[in-house]
């Protein structure tokens, strides 16, 4: 008798893990080493190439694998990367002898967690990826040199790629900042004593931009011993974390005390800024900050959501939406569930969600001297009273026909 497909044993999903890095030896490096813990686990590295028509040449290459699936897989192919390497992982998938673990070994160019999101929302008539996979953590190796000269490039723009297009430029320091801060675990490596000496600095440095990732630092001389949970699903819903990440309004997580000089300050405050005094401020406020992530709640621009990333002595506001608002039931739908609890829990009766939170993390940072320089420029009671319409004809030297400065 032909059992039903109900009653059939569905075969063991396939733990997927992601691993990225700042060179092509931090990432060869940390796929070596989760090989080293999963000796059985397949790899499926993907590189970018420029193509035609606005798409890359994506190109993939498969480890692990029978002859058959190696040669199907290995290939190069034009258009959304996110489309393509899809189809190879549910290939492997659907494959009769499936690995019980797949690396998916991802390249700088490529821009992680929207990369991600797209790669697993499920598309209608090819089916989805949590048929065949659960997810294992974003792993993310790191050269301490590459990463120090990264942090400090402020003038080259890169281009990532989401799931179909490229990204909207950014500089390379934000770039590599970006990187550490998504990773659920970062593995530092050295290669050498100098080496050495530099990646303790940049894995106090990364311990700040991400406090939630276990770190590792890894001298080469062995196997890095990862941490258990490196190795196994996560414990949380993937795609709901994902999207809480990018959302332009996020609960800031300070790392607390400092080492090696490297400290965070979180600048907090619920009342609108005026661009102006804003702008005269920054001098003050972005003094040995290497990193400064969050959003505000310009005067002049109260409907709006503006994103502040900063990196080096380069900064980028951003207009990212609009505030939730209590009589906009679809605007609370469209967030993570993290916003809208963080919503509720800063809600004001008069001003709503709106608030300004900025996470500063740099070298012998002076928090007085930064929270007194960003205050000075919150409005003033008198200012307030002025009403909105005050507001709106403030001068604003940051935004030009509501591009991003």
């Amino acid at each position: 008798m032909t059992r039903s497909p109900a009653a059939r044993k569905r075969a063991p999903e396939i733990l997927l893990s992601v691993v990225s890095g700042n060179s092509p030896g931090a990432r060869g490096a940390l796929v070596d080493q989760v090989l080293h813990a999963a000796p059985d686990a397949w790899v499926l590295a993907v590189s970018l190439d420029p193509g035609p028509e606005g798409y890359p040449v994506v190109q993939r290459l498969l480890r692990g694998a029978d002859g058959r699936m190696r040669d199907a897989a290995s290939r190069g192919a034009t258009g959304a990367p996110a489309v393509i390497v899809r189809e190879d992982l549910l290939a492997i998938g659907r494959a009769a002898h499936r690995p019980q673990a797949v690396v998916l070994a991802l390249p700088e160019t490529l821009d992680t967690l929207p990369f991600l999101l797209e790669l697993w929302r499920e598309r209608t008539g090819t089916g989805s990826l949590g048929t065949h996979y659960v997810a294992g953590p974003v792993l993310a190796g790191i050269d301490p040199g590459s990463f120090m000269a990264d942090i400090r490039c402020v003038h080259r723009a890169v281009r990532r790629w989401n799931g179909w297009t490229a990204s909207a430029p950014v500089t390379r320091a934000e770039a590599a900042a970006v990187q550490t801060e998504v990773a659920d675990t970062v593995v530092v490596h050295s290669s050498s004593r100098e080496e050495g000496q530099l990646a303790v600095g940049v894995a106090s440095l990364i311990r700040h931009l991400n406090g939630r990732a276990p770190l590792v630092t890894h001298d080469g001389a062995e196997p890095a011993r990862l941490p258990s949970a490196a190795l196994r699903q996560v414990a949380y819903d993937p795609e709901e974390v994902w999207r809480a990440r990018l959302d332009p309004v996020t609960v800031p997580r300070l790392s607390r005390g400092s080492s090696h000089g490297v400290g965070s300050v979180l600048w907090r405050a619920r009342r609108p800024v005026h661009p102006g005094r804003l702008a005269e401020a920054l001098s003050v406020a972005l003094l040995g900050v290497v990193r400064g992530h969050g959003h505000l709640w310009l005067a002049n621009r109260p409907e709006s959501v503006v994103t502040w990333r900063s990196a080096g002595a380069h900064l980028e506001l951003r207009e990212a939406g609009p505030w939730l608002e209590a009589e906009a039931p679809q605007l609370w739908a469209a967030v993570s569930a993290q916003r809208r609890t963080a919503a509720s829990w800063f809600w004001d009766d008069y001003f709503g969600e709106r608030r300004n939170e900025i996470t500063f993390t740099g070298i012998e940072l002076d928090a007085l001297r930064i929270r007194g320089a960003l205050d000075a420029a919150l409005l003033t009671d008198a200012e307030l009273a002025l009403g909105l319409d005050h507001w709106l004809g403030a001068e604003d030297p940051f935004f030009a026909d509501n591009d991003a400065l």
